[in-house]
């Protein structure tokens, strides 16, 4: 694929004069810049230039569930972008209905001879799932780093967003707003971010009759927030943008209007939310910094000075936008 100037520049944050210079071997770029430069190169498709190839540091998988809720996607690139800086290649996986499972892909990454594996949001999130898996992983000596759900079963480094302090701000935001009746809308309990989210929901509250457990889905959001409006709450958080767009469908096939009526909160802030109507409040996931917390604790890993075998938390950010509001007196 031929490289674009522009699409490089804007993926690594710099002019399209700094990526003429880069790709022509000139001077007066940094080595930082320089690598962004070719990160950006790696991360869009495109070929570098013979004089900008090296060896790869090696192989680090990714697996990730399936790409449909952008949030994935965002994580991928962020790891995707620091592995390549940092030389390695990496190998991207996704899970799919019907696909291969994250055992298959742990198997197959082996196969190909990474270094390191990096998983996201897998069966170590989900409280019924064999951890056994991991141990056997951990024996055949590959390095990995878990994201997004935290089990003492596992001994390995993992990098979370605190999804108690998440509902209280959504909380916090919402009764500020003056709502008394608000539920929460969340993923099957089996799940580590679901039952945090519903213990940082009923510590604040003290009440867990306000919950409605579906999938973390725009259909899964739709049942439960339909649900709790039946119930008469006026305010609802829910444990994704993608449930938050089904709260928001089901609030208008009620003929409720939102924020006027009912206040939705989401979670991720995820790149989708540019075409919410309303534009969507939510809890916004640091997914920057998580994904490079992960890649860093990997390479230390790899290195042989292993990182602290516990977990990182990460503080999220309330984003006011335009789906709540003073609840109607």
């Amino acid at each position: 694929m031929a490289a674009r100037l522009s699409d490089i520049a804007n993926q690594a944050g710099v002019s399209e004069a700094t990526v003429s210079r880069v790709v022509n071997g000139k001077p007066g770029v940094s080595s930082t810049t320089r690598q962004a430069v070719v990160a950006a190169m790696d991360v869009l498709g495109y070929e570098r230039p013979h004089r900008l190839r090296q060896r790869s540091a090696g192989l680090v998988g990714l697996i990730t569930p399936e790409l449909t809720n952008p949030i994935f996607p965002a994580f991928a690139q962020v790891v995707e972008q620091v592995l390549t800086r940092d030389g390695f290649t990496p190998v991207l996986c996704t899970q799919t209905p019907g696909g291969s499972t994250e055992d298959q892909l742990t198997d197959m990454l082996l196969d190909r001879g990474v270094t390191g594996i990096v998983i996201v949001s897998g069966a170590h999130a989900d409280t019924t799932a064999d951890k056994d898996r991991y141990v056997k992983l951990a024996g055949r000596g590959v390095p990995f780093v878990l994201v997004n759900g935290y089990t003492d079963e596992v001994s390995a480094p993992f990098v979370s967003v605190d999804f108690r302090a998440a509902v209280r701000l959504a909380l916090s935001h919402l009764v500020e707003l003056g709502h008394e009746r608000i539920g929460l809308a969340v993923g099957p309990p089996r799940f580590v971010p679901a039952r945090r989210m519903v213990e940082g929901f009923v510590l604040a509250r003290g009440d867990a009759t306000s919950v409605e457990h579906s999938l973390f889905t725009v259909e899964g959001g739709h049942a439960a927030a339909g649900a709790l409006l039946d119930r008469g709450c006026t305010a609802v958080v829910c444990g994704s943008d993608l449930m938050a767009f089904g709260a928001v469908r089901a609030a208008r096939e009620r003929g409720l209007a939102v924020p006027r009526d009912v206040s939705v909160v989401g979670f991720d802030d995820s790149p989708l939310l540019v075409f919410a109507d309303p534009p969507l409040t939510t809890i916004r996931q640091p997914v920057e910094a998580m994904g490079q917390a992960a890649v860093h604790a990997l390479l230390e890993e790899i290195a042989g000075t292993p990182a602290p075998h516990a977990e990182f938390v990460f503080r999220p950010e309330l984003v006011v936008r335009g789906s709540t509001g003073a609840r109607c007196r």
